[in-house]
């Protein structure tokens, strides 16, 4: 008898290092949700996640170990059990105790989470998702939905699983990391290994306004501006030229190289605010963060920095090297860009939906888990004229979000604050 092979991929750059330094504590998780205008049926939302993952190949996948590399193969188990929710976010997914796949799907009242482990894909793959499945859900609970518009798939997600990096790699660059540390930021930790949330609700039209107007900045180098600035007036005996604050931001590739890919193809760029005086202005601030940004956000600087990362994979020796070897380097090569930035801040833009569904949806928003050094973090999302920037934080202080969300405010932005709830534990 013939025997079954399963199909199976290659990590892609990106992809490679998560499975090297993931563990209980540093989960490389991170979740996206929706929220609807009704409460989540928990029943209907498992059947919604057994209909749609196999129209959704991306998420069909366990993690294997091989010799050289880690890699993925088809999982041909069950959906993972879709629970309520009831421990923090952003877990560890272990493999064995989820049907071998590397998402979950939990509700609380009228919210559908989504939580993928990185290697998988990054914030652009996740959304695809997470939209399907809250169309499927919305297709369930209103049968006239399902009726008008059909179970297929919207011809806004991708399938496609190209490697973007290699598919636009063209030659070996020398390395744009920065490596001198960064502030990093100390404090009291909430017990019991907590998880701190805290959202800003505010219109998408007023800080556009405020960032274009005020400041001549865009929205993204608005909200890291207040970001650092808060962080700065947090802790100014701390942060320093030879310390600053070092913002990591992810910056998606598909844009700059016409890609569609629902693998992870994004880079880091670092927005630097060092200060040398004690009198800086938050206008000054966003002007230096500005220009830190902008010099960074070129096609040719974009593809520097990830033909960096391919070169050193496609040496052969590298190839030869066993997997142990491997795993020894990247966490020290992981460690060093790790401690050299203070957060990370991304920005997913805007989820748009189908009009058929937008009066179900309330809004969209997500979280990223800790890393190493940074175990504080931030991610902005938008749905219609609503923004979301939603932090998440080890820590009991929460001085640099109310200052961060401070800042909006005094310049007549109107937040709106929810946390959940271990701040007042």
């Amino acid at each position: 008898m013939a025997k079954n092979y399963k199909n199976w991929e290659k990590l892609d750059n990106t992809a490679k290092i998560f499975p090297v330094i993931a563990n209980d504590t540093l989960t490389n998780t991170y979740r996206i949700c929706s929220i609807l205008n009704e409460e989540v049926d928990g029943g209907l939302l498992q059947e919604a996640v057994d209909i749609l993952l196999p129209k959704m190949p991306a998420f069909r996948y366990r993690l294997r170990t091989g010799f050289f590399w880690y890699y993925f193969e088809e999982n041909d188990k069950p959906a993972p059990r879709v629970v309520e929710e009831n421990e923090y976010p952003c877990r560890f997914i272990h493999q064995n105790k989820n049907n071998y796949y590397l998402f979950r799907v939990t509700y609380y009242k009228n919210r559908i989470n989504l939580e993928a482990f990185h290697a998988l894909t990054d914030g652009m793959g996740i959304i695809g998702f997470i939209r399907e499945l809250t169309y499927q859900y919305l297709r369930l609970a209103h049968p006239q939905l399902r009726e008008k518009l059909g179970d297929g798939l919207s011809e806004e997600t991708s399938l496609d699983r190209e490697d973007s990096y290699k598919a636009n790699y063209k030659k070996a660059s020398k390395s744009m990391y920065k490596k001198k540390k960064a502030f990093l930021i100390k404090g009291e930790k909430l017990p019991y290994r907590g998880f701190g949330v805290m959202c800003g609700y505010f219109p998408v039209n007023q800080v556009k306004k405020v960032a274009k107007e005020k400041y001549g900045v865009s929205i993204n180098e608005y909200l890291v501006a207040a970001f650092a600035y808060a962080t700065w007036k947090s802790h100014a005996r701390d942060v320093s030229k030879d310390k600053p604050i070092r913002v990591a931001v992810p910056v998606n590739l598909r844009p700059f190289f016409d890609s569609i890919t629902t693998k992870n193809f994004f880079v880091m760029v670092s927005a630097e605010f060092a200060p040398e005086r004690d009198d800086y202005s938050f206008a000054e601030v966003a002007s230096i963060i500005r220009e830190s940004l902008r010099s960074q956000i070129t096609r040719e600087n974009l593809e520097n920095i990830f033909s960096y990362n391919v070169s050193n994979e496609e040496y052969l020796v590298s190839r030869l090297v066993p997997l142990f070897v491997k795993n020894i380097a990247m966490r020290v090569v992981y460690t060093q860009a790790a401690l050299a930035n203070t957060t990370t801040i991304t920005n997913i833009g805007n989820i748009g939906v189908k009009p058929e569904y937008q009066k179900y949806i309330k809004n969209f928003y997500g979280f990223l888990s800790f890393s190493k050094g940074q175990e504080m973090k931030c991610i902005i999302s938008s749905y219609m004229d609503s923004m979301v920037m939603t932090f998440s934080s080890a820590f009991t202080d929460t001085s640099i979000q109310r200052r961060t969300f401070s800042q909006l405010a005094e310049d007549g932005i109107d937040v709106e604050i929810e946390t959940n709830g271990v701040y007042y534990e």
